[in-house]
């Protein structure tokens, strides 16, 4: 059976919100690419709340730089046969970042990490890697999501463009999230059961191909 490492933040993890709570499992993405593969691949979904492609944020109560606990994550799961990112997000806080271009860099830095791993196993590989470009902010009348995002709906929607080019230039796969769902008003950056359920299905395909199967 083929491996395939989900890393990304809250919509990976499965943030609802309308509670706020979690998702159902058969709702968040890995579980869907899961059913969708038909039982063919395992999906090992590392998702985590605010997390950021390379960027310290000492807010949350765990590491949230992506780029510091990818190598750990690597090692704990390898032998993998595709890696998955869809982060930047969070990048785009003013309080961590602010562009989109450090987005770009922070998912290069992660690419770097993947490919220069240790991955020495019997028969093992180096995995494919995907970069996805998380959907667009959008507007929404949730005081405190507006205010952590002030300004940033436009370097949002620059993400995919630039995560085209990057996987381009650097030789992944590359899907854009946008294509099949949309963030909700309700806080203008998270997914609500069906878009994130369409992610993991738009994806299927895909993955199958990337994987050869």
């Amino acid at each position: 059976m083929k491996t395939v490492l989900a890393f990304g933040d809250s919509l990976t993890w499965g943030f609802d919100p309308t509670g706020p709570r979690r998702h159902a499992p058969g709702n968040r993405w890995p579980v869907a690419l899961a059913d969708a593969l038909g039982g063919r691949v395992d999906v090992i979904a590392e998702g985590l709340n605010g997390r950021t492609t390379a960027f310290d944020d000492h807010l949350g109560d765990c590491d949230r730089n992506g780029a510091r606990v990818l190598p750990t994550l690597l090692a704990t799961h390898k032998p993998l046969d595709l890696v998955i990112i869809m982060l930047g997000t969070n990048d785009l806080k003013p309080a961590v970042h602010g562009q989109a271009i450090a987005a770009k860099q922070g998912m290069a830095k992660l690419v770097s990490l993947v490919r220069n791993h240790d991955w020495a196993l019997d028969g093992a590989t180096n995995p494919g890697i995907l970069l996805m470009a998380p959907p667009p902010l959008c507007e929404t009348a949730n005081p405190d999501f507006a205010a952590m995002f002030a300004g940033k709906i436009e370097e949002s929607h620059m993400l995919a463009s630039m995560y085209a080019d990057l996987a381009d230039d650097l030789e992944c796969g590359f899907f854009d999230a946008a294509t099949v769902a949309r963030t909700t008003p309700l806080d203008g950056i998270h997914l609500d059961a069906a878009n994130t359920k369409s992610i993991g299905k738009a994806l299927a395909p895909v993955v199958s191909l990337m994987l050869g199967l």
